[in-house]
Protein backbone atom coordinates (compact mmCIF):
# COMPACT_ATOMS: atom_id res chain seq x y z
CA UNK A 1 0.00 0.00 0.00
CA UNK A 2 1.23 3.53 -0.86
CA UNK A 3 -0.69 6.43 0.65
CA UNK A 4 0.43 10.02 1.29
CA UNK A 5 -0.61 12.39 4.06
CA UNK A 6 0.40 16.01 3.56
CA UNK A 7 -0.07 18.33 6.55
CA UNK A 8 0.53 22.07 6.16
CA UNK A 9 1.14 23.91 9.44
CA UNK A 10 -0.06 27.24 8.07
CA UNK A 11 2.66 29.90 8.58
CA UNK A 12 5.18 27.71 10.44
CA UNK A 13 8.30 29.18 8.88
CA UNK A 14 11.83 28.48 10.09
CA UNK A 15 13.60 31.60 8.83
CA UNK A 16 16.49 31.98 6.43
CA UNK A 17 14.70 32.74 3.15
CA UNK A 18 17.39 33.85 0.68
CA UNK A 19 15.12 36.59 -0.71
CA UNK A 20 13.64 37.76 2.62
CA UNK A 21 15.16 41.23 2.25
CA UNK A 22 13.16 41.84 -0.94
CA UNK A 23 9.98 41.34 1.11
CA UNK A 24 11.11 43.46 4.07
CA UNK A 25 11.49 40.29 6.15
CA UNK A 26 15.25 39.92 6.59
CA UNK A 27 15.69 38.22 9.96
CA UNK A 28 12.11 36.94 10.29
CA UNK A 29 12.05 33.47 11.86
CA UNK A 30 8.74 32.14 13.16
CA UNK A 31 10.13 29.06 14.93
CA UNK A 32 13.36 30.70 16.04
CA UNK A 33 11.74 33.75 17.58
CA UNK A 34 8.97 31.77 19.30
CA UNK A 35 11.64 29.52 20.82
CA UNK A 36 13.73 32.54 21.84
CA UNK A 37 10.79 34.24 23.53
CA UNK A 38 9.77 31.04 25.31
CA UNK A 39 13.31 30.39 26.53
CA UNK A 40 13.38 33.92 27.97
CA UNK A 41 10.02 33.50 29.69
CA UNK A 42 8.20 35.83 27.29
CA UNK A 43 6.23 32.91 25.89
CA UNK A 44 4.57 32.13 29.20
CA UNK A 45 0.88 32.65 29.83
CA UNK A 46 -0.87 31.60 33.02
CA UNK A 47 -3.07 28.60 32.46
CA UNK A 48 -1.82 28.13 28.88
CA UNK A 49 1.88 27.24 28.90
CA UNK A 50 5.24 28.12 30.41
CA UNK A 51 8.94 27.49 29.94
CA UNK A 52 11.01 26.64 26.84
CA UNK A 53 9.21 25.52 23.69
CA UNK A 54 8.79 21.75 23.78
CA UNK A 55 8.26 19.91 20.49
CA UNK A 56 9.78 16.46 21.16
CA UNK A 57 8.00 14.60 18.37
CA UNK A 58 8.76 17.08 15.59
CA UNK A 59 12.31 17.39 16.94
CA UNK A 60 12.69 13.62 16.61
CA UNK A 61 11.57 13.98 13.00
CA UNK A 62 14.36 16.47 12.27
CA UNK A 63 12.82 19.88 13.03
CA UNK A 64 15.87 21.19 14.90
CA UNK A 65 18.18 20.02 12.12
CA UNK A 66 15.92 21.60 9.48
CA UNK A 67 15.97 24.90 11.37
CA UNK A 68 19.78 24.85 11.45
CA UNK A 69 19.86 24.13 7.72
CA UNK A 70 17.58 27.13 7.14
CA UNK A 71 19.33 29.69 9.34
CA UNK A 72 22.66 28.24 10.45
CA UNK A 73 21.61 28.10 14.11
CA UNK A 74 19.49 26.02 16.45
CA UNK A 75 16.32 27.42 18.09
CA UNK A 76 16.98 28.66 21.63
CA UNK A 77 16.21 26.37 24.54
CA UNK A 78 15.40 23.36 22.36
CA UNK A 79 17.84 20.46 22.68
CA UNK A 80 18.78 18.22 19.80
CA UNK A 81 17.11 14.79 19.96
CA UNK A 82 19.25 11.72 20.57
CA UNK A 83 18.08 10.29 17.26
CA UNK A 84 16.21 11.48 14.18
CA UNK A 85 13.60 9.14 12.71
CA UNK A 86 12.58 10.93 9.52
CA UNK A 87 13.78 12.39 6.24
CA UNK A 88 14.18 16.09 6.88
CA UNK A 89 15.29 19.39 5.42
CA UNK A 90 14.19 22.92 4.64
CA UNK A 91 12.64 24.39 1.49
CA UNK A 92 12.79 27.83 -0.11
CA UNK A 93 9.83 29.34 -1.94
CA UNK A 94 10.24 30.48 -5.54
CA UNK A 95 6.75 31.94 -6.03
CA UNK A 96 6.65 35.72 -6.22
CA UNK A 97 4.28 36.14 -3.29
CA UNK A 98 4.28 35.05 0.35
CA UNK A 99 0.54 34.37 0.37
CA UNK A 100 -1.45 31.23 1.11
CA UNK A 101 -2.43 30.24 -2.47
CA UNK A 102 1.12 30.75 -3.79
CA UNK A 103 2.60 28.63 -1.01
CA UNK A 104 0.07 25.82 -1.33
CA UNK A 105 0.11 25.73 -5.11
CA UNK A 106 3.91 25.55 -5.09
CA UNK A 107 3.75 22.75 -2.49
CA UNK A 108 1.45 20.96 -4.96
CA UNK A 109 4.02 21.32 -7.74
CA UNK A 110 2.95 24.61 -9.35
CA UNK A 111 4.96 27.75 -8.43
CA UNK A 112 3.31 31.13 -9.02
CA UNK A 113 5.63 32.98 -11.37
CA UNK A 114 3.31 35.92 -12.08
CA UNK A 115 2.59 38.98 -9.97
CA UNK A 116 -0.70 39.21 -8.08
CA UNK A 117 -2.70 42.41 -7.98
CA UNK A 118 -2.77 44.27 -4.68
CA UNK A 119 -4.79 47.09 -3.18
CA UNK A 120 -3.01 50.25 -1.93
CA UNK A 121 -2.04 50.50 1.74
CA UNK A 122 -2.77 54.22 2.06
CA UNK A 123 -6.14 55.92 1.65
CA UNK A 124 -9.14 54.01 0.32
CA UNK A 125 -8.10 50.47 -0.52
CA UNK A 126 -10.69 49.86 -3.23
CA UNK A 127 -11.26 52.04 -6.30
CA UNK A 128 -14.58 53.89 -6.57
CA UNK A 129 -15.67 52.02 -9.69
CA UNK A 130 -15.19 48.67 -7.94
CA UNK A 131 -17.10 49.77 -4.83
CA UNK A 132 -19.98 51.07 -6.96
CA UNK A 133 -20.14 47.81 -8.92
CA UNK A 134 -20.14 45.76 -5.70
CA UNK A 135 -22.95 47.85 -4.21
CA UNK A 136 -24.99 47.66 -7.42
CA UNK A 137 -24.53 43.98 -8.24
CA UNK A 138 -24.44 42.83 -4.61
CA UNK A 139 -27.55 44.90 -3.70
CA UNK A 140 -25.98 46.52 -0.64
CA UNK A 141 -26.27 50.17 0.54
CA UNK A 142 -22.52 50.71 0.79
CA UNK A 143 -19.43 49.31 2.49
CA UNK A 144 -17.55 50.00 5.71
CA UNK A 145 -13.82 49.84 6.24
CA UNK A 146 -12.29 50.11 2.76
CA UNK A 147 -8.75 49.86 4.11
CA UNK A 148 -5.89 47.61 5.15
CA UNK A 149 -6.76 46.15 8.53
CA UNK A 150 -6.56 43.28 10.99
CA UNK A 151 -9.76 41.23 10.83
CA UNK A 152 -10.49 41.19 14.55
CA UNK A 153 -9.73 44.89 14.97
CA UNK A 154 -11.89 46.05 12.07
CA UNK A 155 -14.85 43.93 13.20
CA UNK A 156 -14.61 45.48 16.67
CA UNK A 157 -14.42 48.94 15.11
CA UNK A 158 -17.26 48.66 12.60
CA UNK A 159 -19.33 45.70 13.80
CA UNK A 160 -22.05 47.68 15.55
CA UNK A 161 -22.43 50.14 12.65
CA UNK A 162 -22.56 47.18 10.27
CA UNK A 163 -25.45 45.61 12.18
CA UNK A 164 -27.38 48.88 12.13
CA UNK A 165 -26.68 49.90 8.53
CA UNK A 166 -26.51 46.57 6.68
CA UNK A 167 -23.23 47.65 5.07
CA UNK A 168 -20.66 44.83 5.02
CA UNK A 169 -17.15 45.44 6.35
CA UNK A 170 -14.64 45.25 3.49
CA UNK A 171 -10.88 45.27 3.99
CA UNK A 172 -7.61 43.92 2.64
CA UNK A 173 -4.02 43.21 3.69
CA UNK A 174 -0.59 42.95 2.12
CA UNK A 175 -1.83 39.74 0.46
CA UNK A 176 -3.75 39.77 -2.80
CA UNK A 177 -7.12 39.56 -1.07
CA UNK A 178 -10.55 41.19 -0.69
CA UNK A 179 -12.09 40.28 2.69
CA UNK A 180 -15.73 40.76 3.65
CA UNK A 181 -16.90 40.51 7.27
CA UNK A 182 -20.61 40.32 8.04
CA UNK A 183 -22.81 39.25 10.95
CA UNK A 184 -24.22 35.75 10.53
CA UNK A 185 -27.67 36.68 11.87
CA UNK A 186 -28.33 40.33 11.02
CA UNK A 187 -26.73 40.18 7.56
CA UNK A 188 -27.04 36.43 6.96
CA UNK A 189 -24.42 33.81 6.18
CA UNK A 190 -25.95 32.81 2.84
CA UNK A 191 -26.16 36.44 1.78
CA UNK A 192 -22.50 36.97 2.71
CA UNK A 193 -21.41 33.96 0.64
CA UNK A 194 -23.49 35.16 -2.31
CA UNK A 195 -21.91 38.61 -2.04
CA UNK A 196 -18.44 37.07 -2.01
CA UNK A 197 -19.20 35.26 -5.25
CA UNK A 198 -20.25 38.56 -6.81
CA UNK A 199 -17.04 40.21 -5.63
CA UNK A 200 -14.95 37.24 -6.81
CA UNK A 201 -16.16 37.88 -10.35
CA UNK A 202 -15.64 41.65 -10.11
CA UNK A 203 -12.06 41.51 -8.81
CA UNK A 204 -10.86 39.16 -11.53
CA UNK A 205 -9.94 42.23 -13.60
CA UNK A 206 -7.66 43.34 -10.75
CA UNK A 207 -5.84 39.96 -10.61
CA UNK A 208 -6.80 39.42 -6.96
CA UNK A 209 -6.01 35.97 -5.61
CA UNK A 210 -8.76 35.47 -3.03
CA UNK A 211 -12.05 36.81 -1.77
CA UNK A 212 -12.63 35.70 1.82
CA UNK A 213 -15.93 35.56 3.71
CA UNK A 214 -15.39 36.42 7.39
CA UNK A 215 -18.69 35.78 9.22
CA UNK A 216 -18.98 36.74 12.87
CA UNK A 217 -21.47 36.67 15.73
CA UNK A 218 -22.07 38.71 18.90
CA UNK A 219 -23.98 41.83 19.81
CA UNK A 220 -21.30 44.42 20.65
CA UNK A 221 -17.65 45.27 20.11
CA UNK A 222 -16.64 43.43 23.27
CA UNK A 223 -18.00 40.03 22.22
CA UNK A 224 -17.89 39.96 18.42
CA UNK A 225 -16.34 36.63 17.43
CA UNK A 226 -15.49 35.22 14.01
CA UNK A 227 -17.05 31.82 13.35
CA UNK A 228 -15.80 28.68 11.64
CA UNK A 229 -17.91 29.38 8.53
CA UNK A 230 -15.12 31.20 6.73
CA UNK A 231 -14.99 30.58 2.97
CA UNK A 232 -12.15 31.40 0.58
CA UNK A 233 -12.95 32.06 -3.08
CA UNK A 234 -9.70 31.56 -4.94
CA UNK A 235 -8.78 31.77 -8.59
CA UNK A 236 -7.71 28.51 -10.21
CA UNK A 237 -4.05 27.50 -10.11
CA UNK A 238 -2.26 28.56 -13.31
CA UNK A 239 -1.67 24.96 -14.41
CA UNK A 240 -2.50 21.42 -13.20
CA UNK A 241 -1.21 20.55 -9.73
CA UNK A 242 -0.42 17.15 -8.24
CA UNK A 243 -4.04 17.10 -7.05
CA UNK A 244 -5.27 17.25 -10.66
CA UNK A 245 -2.81 14.58 -11.74
CA UNK A 246 -3.90 12.26 -8.95
CA UNK A 247 -7.57 12.76 -9.71
CA UNK A 248 -6.95 12.14 -13.42
CA UNK A 249 -5.18 8.89 -12.47
CA UNK A 250 -8.27 7.74 -10.61
CA UNK A 251 -6.95 8.41 -7.12
CA UNK A 252 -8.85 10.10 -4.29
CA UNK A 253 -7.75 13.46 -2.94
CA UNK A 254 -9.16 14.07 0.54
CA UNK A 255 -9.05 17.84 1.19
CA UNK A 256 -9.36 18.68 4.89
CA UNK A 257 -9.93 22.21 6.17
CA UNK A 258 -9.54 25.04 3.68
CA UNK A 259 -7.52 23.04 1.12
CA UNK A 260 -10.57 22.80 -1.16
CA UNK A 261 -11.04 26.58 -1.12
CA UNK A 262 -7.34 27.28 -1.74
CA UNK A 263 -7.40 25.14 -4.90
CA UNK A 264 -10.83 26.46 -6.00
CA UNK A 265 -11.99 22.84 -5.48
CA UNK A 266 -10.00 21.72 -8.52
CA UNK A 267 -8.42 18.28 -8.15
CA UNK A 268 -10.37 17.51 -4.96
CA UNK A 269 -12.51 14.36 -4.75
CA UNK A 270 -13.68 14.63 -1.12
CA UNK A 271 -13.99 17.73 1.06
CA UNK A 272 -14.04 17.75 4.87
CA UNK A 273 -14.48 20.93 6.90
CA UNK A 274 -13.55 21.35 10.56
CA UNK A 275 -13.01 24.29 12.89
CA UNK A 276 -9.83 24.44 14.96
CA UNK A 277 -6.53 22.58 14.82
CA UNK A 278 -7.59 19.68 17.03
CA UNK A 279 -10.82 19.16 15.09
CA UNK A 280 -8.80 19.32 11.88
CA UNK A 281 -6.44 16.68 13.28
CA UNK A 282 -9.37 14.44 14.17
CA UNK A 283 -10.85 14.93 10.68
CA UNK A 284 -7.49 14.07 9.14
CA UNK A 285 -7.26 10.85 11.14
CA UNK A 286 -10.75 9.91 9.96
CA UNK A 287 -9.71 10.59 6.35
CA UNK A 288 -6.60 8.46 6.84
CA UNK A 289 -8.75 5.60 8.10
CA UNK A 290 -10.83 5.91 4.92
CA UNK A 291 -7.97 6.44 2.46
CA UNK A 292 -7.12 3.63 0.05
CA UNK A 293 -4.02 2.66 -1.86
CA UNK A 294 -2.81 5.58 -3.98
CA UNK A 295 -4.81 8.27 -2.13
CA UNK A 296 -3.70 11.63 -0.76
CA UNK A 297 -4.97 13.28 2.43
CA UNK A 298 -4.11 17.00 2.34
CA UNK A 299 -4.81 19.17 5.41
CA UNK A 300 -4.26 22.82 6.26
CA UNK A 301 -3.95 23.67 9.97
CA UNK A 302 -5.05 27.29 9.81
CA UNK A 303 -4.99 28.26 13.51
CA UNK A 304 -1.23 28.82 13.58
CA UNK A 305 -1.62 31.61 11.04
CA UNK A 306 -5.12 32.96 11.66
CA UNK A 307 -5.29 32.92 15.44
CA UNK A 308 -1.66 33.40 16.47
CA UNK A 309 0.65 34.54 13.67
CA UNK A 310 -1.45 37.44 12.38
CA UNK A 311 -2.43 38.41 15.92
CA UNK A 312 1.23 38.38 17.00
CA UNK A 313 0.42 36.03 19.87
CA UNK A 314 3.66 34.26 20.86
CA UNK A 315 2.28 32.21 23.81
CA UNK A 316 -0.75 31.17 21.77
CA UNK A 317 1.40 30.09 18.81
CA UNK A 318 3.75 28.18 21.12
CA UNK A 319 0.88 26.39 22.86
CA UNK A 320 -0.70 25.49 19.52
CA UNK A 321 2.60 24.00 18.29
CA UNK A 322 2.95 21.97 21.47
CA UNK A 323 -0.64 20.71 21.21
CA UNK A 324 -0.08 19.68 17.58
CA UNK A 325 3.18 17.95 18.48
CA UNK A 326 1.42 15.91 21.17
CA UNK A 327 -1.02 14.52 18.58
CA UNK A 328 1.64 13.08 16.27
CA UNK A 329 1.74 9.67 18.02
CA UNK A 330 -1.99 9.34 17.21
CA UNK A 331 -1.07 9.74 13.55
CA UNK A 332 1.92 7.40 13.72
CA UNK A 333 -0.22 4.58 15.13
CA UNK A 334 -2.47 4.70 12.05
CA UNK A 335 0.30 4.30 9.51
CA UNK A 336 0.52 1.17 7.38
CA UNK A 337 3.48 -0.19 5.41
CA UNK A 338 4.06 2.08 2.42
CA UNK A 339 2.51 5.20 3.98
CA UNK A 340 4.32 8.54 4.04
CA UNK A 341 3.57 11.64 6.12
CA UNK A 342 4.92 15.07 5.14
CA UNK A 343 4.79 17.99 7.59
CA UNK A 344 5.52 21.39 6.08
CA UNK A 345 4.32 25.01 5.84
CA UNK A 346 3.30 27.49 3.17
CA UNK A 347 5.10 30.66 4.41
CA UNK A 348 5.98 32.29 7.72
CA UNK A 349 4.03 34.57 10.04
CA UNK A 350 6.54 35.50 12.70
CA UNK A 351 4.50 36.61 15.74
CA UNK A 352 7.40 38.81 16.92
CA UNK A 353 7.68 40.68 13.61
CA UNK A 354 6.48 44.19 12.85
CA UNK A 355 3.00 44.51 11.38
CA UNK A 356 0.51 41.67 11.13
CA UNK A 357 1.33 40.12 7.76
CA UNK A 358 3.02 36.96 6.54
CA UNK A 359 6.81 36.76 6.55
CA UNK A 360 9.03 35.38 3.80
CA UNK A 361 10.81 32.34 5.27
CA UNK A 362 12.02 28.88 4.49
CA UNK A 363 9.76 26.09 5.72
CA UNK A 364 10.47 22.71 7.34
CA UNK A 365 9.88 19.52 5.39
CA UNK A 366 9.65 16.55 7.75
CA UNK A 367 8.81 13.16 6.22
CA UNK A 368 8.27 9.88 7.99
CA UNK A 369 6.71 6.48 7.45
CA UNK A 370 7.38 2.79 8.07
CA UNK A 371 9.71 2.44 5.06
CA UNK A 372 11.68 5.70 5.34
CA UNK A 373 15.18 5.75 6.76
CA UNK A 374 16.52 8.83 8.50
CA UNK A 375 18.56 11.26 6.41
CA UNK A 376 18.82 14.91 5.44
CA UNK A 377 18.06 16.11 1.92
CA UNK A 378 19.47 19.57 2.71
CA UNK A 379 17.70 22.70 1.47
CA UNK A 380 15.25 22.27 -1.40
CA UNK A 381 15.25 25.12 -3.90
CA UNK A 382 11.47 25.08 -4.35
CA UNK A 383 8.38 23.89 -2.49
CA UNK A 384 7.47 22.06 -5.72
CA UNK A 385 9.80 19.24 -4.67
CA UNK A 386 7.21 18.37 -2.01
CA UNK A 387 4.47 17.78 -4.58
CA UNK A 388 6.82 15.74 -6.73
CA UNK A 389 7.72 13.62 -3.69
CA UNK A 390 4.01 12.83 -3.32
CA UNK A 391 3.74 12.08 -7.05
CA UNK A 392 6.65 9.65 -7.04
CA UNK A 393 5.51 7.95 -3.85
CA UNK A 394 2.02 7.40 -5.26
CA UNK A 395 3.33 6.25 -8.63
CA UNK A 396 2.08 8.95 -11.01
CA UNK A 397 3.98 10.85 -13.69
CA UNK A 398 6.24 13.69 -12.56
CA UNK A 399 5.43 17.35 -13.15
CA UNK A 400 7.67 19.99 -14.72
CA UNK A 401 8.73 22.10 -11.73
CA UNK A 402 10.33 19.89 -9.12
CA UNK A 403 11.86 16.54 -8.26
CA UNK A 404 11.22 13.96 -5.59
CA UNK A 405 13.10 14.27 -2.30
CA UNK A 406 12.97 10.51 -1.67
Amino acid sequence: MARAFLFVLDSFGIGGAPDADAFGDLGADTLGHIAEFCAAGAGDRAGLREGPLQLPNMSALGLMHAAKLATGRLPAGMPLPERVYGVYGAASETSRGKDTPSGHWEIAGTPVMFDWGYFPAEGDAFPDELVKAICREGDIPGILGNCHASGTEIIARFGEEHRQSGKPICYTSSDSVFQIAAHEQSFGLDRLLELCQVVRRLVDDYNIGRVIARPFVGDNAQNFTRTGNRRDYSVLPPEPTVLDRLKEAGRKVHAVGKIGDIFAHQGVTKLTKANGNMALFDASLAAIDEAEDGDLVFTNFVDFDMLYGHRRDVPGYAAALEAFDQRLPDLDRRLKPGDIVILTADHGCDPTWRGTDHTRERVPVLMFGPSLRSRSFGVATTFAHIGETVARHLGIAPGPHGRSLI
